[in-house]
């Protein structure tokens, strides 16, 4: 059952992807995988290995009582694998009782939890991957449609130059596409089975532990075979790789949330989340809009960086098995997953349906009365009467358009320092935003290549 907390902060989708009863199945996989690859590399009877495989598959997950019991044992135990694979052998045991003898055969728990957790981080990742794309996709779409509508650039919080709308969302393309591509790197680093035994060597296996663990890859295919064999106990590089790049992701929509909410503001009015019944509303103020996506991803954002700093510091592990930094990684790295989620989902939606309004971003800009512009007439009159000048000229200009009525070309077109260099036509020509865009289209072109490039 999702509690709470998933369903604010996650999707039904990748909590069940981490949920008790998805890594009970997924521990059983990893036991049926071991027992095929030991029986094809000669470690166990192939007889046995195709008895443990047809008992495993048949194998009902504990509930109830059960699975009480299972988990009081597994507490007492420190690890969930003791008391599980007492319950595979008891179940293979009741098919054969020498086959039983084989289940698990030169594995350690840690071997049967990694292996576990990788299983729901390719399904986990396979969730990401397609809300990734839809992120992507929209904020692809905005970028188009809005190349030309133009905004107010804001810079610590205060008015800056002009920008579009459209550049704006392929800040945000971009950064979705980073975060894509470099997902895509990690994944053949880290989705590897484990697979040690006691102490890292294998030794139960005799000469067959490298054999048998080239077969567990090939009956895992939801993972990538590893280039190197070796088991990766104490050596946590790769995931803590993974996480970070997961609470990436998660500042990306924090990034996303943050900029929406912010032009959502009734008094900037930009743009909105897409409407909905019963979302944003107000117990007390009938009047409200609230941004909750945003503030669900924004949470989230906030929540992250502390779960991967844990995985991080949990890197410096004892000798050839952790003595709680590992275990720490069972709450974290599930957490930090279930966060992305929710903020990629929310962030998605919100793209997709973002109510944006053109006419209040030009308001907003033309309420300025020409400050926007003060940059471009600073450039201008430098050649003229040198930079610094020029920009005490123009800046004593804005302070005249802030506490009067007049507009930047009305203050600067009625002094004699400006117009013996530039005239009325000049003065209105830098005056008019779209002229004071720069490379923005430039920009926006690059983005959309950058997104349409292959992933691998």
């Amino acid at each position: 059952m999702t509690n709470f907390a998933d369903s604010f902060f996650s999707t039904p989708q990748m909590a069940a992807v981490f949920s008790d009863d998805a890594t009970l199945r997924q521990m059983c996989r990893f036991e049926i995988a071991l027992a095929r690859a030991e029986g094809e590399a000669g470690a166990i009877p192939a007889a046995a290995a195709k008895i443990i495989a047809a008992a495993l598959e048949a194998y009902e997950i504990p509930q109830g009582a059960a699975r009480e019991k299972l988990f009081t044992d597994a507490a007492k135990a420190g690890t969930l694998a003791i008391p599980l694979v007492k319950l595979l052998t008891a179940a293979v045991r009741a098919r054969d009782t020498e086959a039983a003898s084989f289940v698990h055969f030169g594995a350690t728990s840690q071997d049967v939890i990694d292996t576990a957790l990788m299983l729901q981080i390719a399904e986990a990742l396979g969730l990401i991957a397609t809300d990734l794309d839809r992120l992507g996709n929209a904020a692809a779409a905005l970028a188009r449609a809005h190349r030309d509508t133009l905004m107010l650039g804001r810079t610590l919080l205060q008015p800056a130059t002009p920008i579009t709308f459209g550049l704006k969302a392929a800040q945000w393309l971009v950064a979705a596409g980073g975060s894509r591509a470099r997902l895509a790197r990690l994944k053949p680093q880290t989705l590897v089975p484990q697979f040690g035994g006691a102490a890292g060597t294998l030794a139960a296996l005799g000469d067959k532990g490298v054999d048998v663990a080239h077969h567990l890859a090939r009956h895992l295919p939801s993972l990538y075979a590893p280039h190197l064999v070796l088991p990766w106990h104490t050596r946590r590089g790769a995931l803590a790789a993974l996480a970070a790049e997961i609470g990436i992701l998660n500042g990306i929509c924090g990034k996303i949330a943050r900029d929406i909410s912010l032009m959502m503001q009734l008094e900037v009015g930009e743009a909105f989340e897409p409407a909905e019944a019963g979302r944003g509303g107000s117990s007390a103020m009938p009047h409200k809009r609230n941004p909750v996506r945003a503030m669900q991803a924004i949470a989230a954002a906030e929540r992250v960086p502390a779960l991967v700093g844990q995985i991080i510091a949990g890197m410096v592990q004892e000798h050839e098995r952790a003595l709680g930094a590992w275990q720490a990684e069972w709450t974290a790295v599930p957490e930090i997953f279930k966060l992305a989620a929710g903020a990629l989902a929310n962030m998605a939606a919100t793209l997709e349906g973002l109510d944006v309004v053109p006419e209040r971003m030009r308001q907003n800009l033309d309420r300025l009365r020409g400050l926007p512009a003060t940059e471009s007439f600073a450039i201008a009159l430098a050649p003229h009467l040198g930079r610094i000048e020029a920009h005490e000229l123009v800046e004593a200009a804005a302070k005249a358009v802030a506490s009067g009525e007049k507009s930047l070309a009305d203050v600067l077109t009625n002094n004699r320092r400006v117009t013996q260099h530039l005239d009325r036509d000049a003065i209105a020509r830098i005056a008019d935003p779209r002229n004071a865009l720069g490379s923005a289209s430039a920009f926006i072109d690059a983005a959309l290549a950058f997104w349409g490039e292959r992933r691998d």
